[in-house]
């Protein structure tokens, strides 16, 4: 049932894995990457209802653009991937850009391009185009990978890219979350913020007591895959470096669990059945495992609008 409080939705039959270009064009402070095998999501109800009601609205008009660029999105993209990241050396500023991968039709969309007399902003090597009139903007950095997003993400996505700024590769918290989780056909990695915020949302009330206030600072990182090739099932590890605040967190949201089992609804009580909770090793591990018919039930309880808002 925690899945409920992260953005995910798809349903792969393979690996949804980043190439290089992909990986070098995500900035350095990314708070969270989402990668999903953007084919196979198509073919899962249950993968498009949760899609439908946790997609965030800037990624679901990325979606949009995606099509009103003139790519064929059934056809030519394999994978997403979305990374929100800090965009300012304070901090203070997050920002999110895209990276498609699949089979283009890059020669026939620059001719379609130029045939509507489209120019390109030039950056270096990198030409950026505009997505139609979303006020989204696309690059390719090779044949079968693009960057897309707002001009200023995609620039310093570029950026990241070419060696003018640090990029994702340089940040090795994340890359070593990443090796956790990239086999998988869905998957996202959270920086030390990223899993703070997460972990505030999905504890609710519980995040402001004094127990939870005392581990906060001693949660690294977390990552997660999601998996609806039988039933929908759902695996996240955060990383807290300490067998204390690990089993401290677990304590709690197994006490959060309890609660929702005596007063939750009767499909709120099978979902809080089907959690696992546990730590070792400063690790705090959380198993969730439904069939489709119970997940879609869920989706429309009070607990999931509740987490998901």
């Amino acid at each position: 049932m925690i899945a409920a409080a992260v953005f995910v939705a798809a349903l792969p039959a393979w690996p949804a894995q980043l190439s290089g270009d992909a990986r070098a064009a995500i900035p350095r402070e990314v708070q969270q990457l989402v990668v999903v095998d953007y084919r196979a999501m198509q073919n899962s109800d249950s993968a498009m209802q949760l899609k439908d009601r946790v997609m965030p609205p800037d990624l679901k008009q990325f979606d949009e653009a995606l099509r009103k660029s003139g790519i064929n999105d059934n056809h030519d993209v394999d994978s997403l991937a979305f990374a929100l990241y800090r965009a300012n050396s304070a901090g203070d500023q997050l920002d999110t850009v895209g990276v498609a991968q699949g089979q283009f039709a890059m020669d026939d969309m620059l001719a379609g391009f130029k045939k509507q007399k489209v120019r390109a902003t030039v950056i270096r090597d990198n030409h950026i185009y505009p997505m139609g009139k979303t006020g989204m903007v696309l690059c390719f950095v090779d044949p079968s990978t693009m960057v897309f997003g707002s001009t200023t993400a995609v620039k310093q996505a570029l950026d990241a890219r070419d060696g003018v700024a640090p990029n994702m590769l340089t940040n090795g918290t994340m890359m070593d979350a990443m090796r956790s989780v990239d086999t998988e056909p869905l998957w996202s990695i959270l920086d030390q913020k990223g899993t703070q915020t997460m972990m505030k949302q999905i504890l609710g009330e519980a995040g402001s007591v004094a127990d939870y206030d005392s581990v906060r600072k001693r949660l690294v990182a977390s990552w997660y895959t999601m998996n609806f090739q039988h039933g929908v099932r759902f695996d996240m590890t955060i990383s807290t470096g300490d067998n204390f605040a690990a089993a401290t967190v677990s304590s709690l949201l197994n006490a959060a669990v309890l609660y929702r089992k005596m007063s939750g609804s009767d499909i709120e009580k099978t979902a809080m059945s089907d959690t696992d909770i546990s730590s070792s090793s400063g690790q705090l591990t959380v198993h969730f495992a439904a069939s489709d018919g119970d997940f879609g039930s869920l989706l429309k309880s009070q607990l999931f609008q509740s987490m998901v808002r």
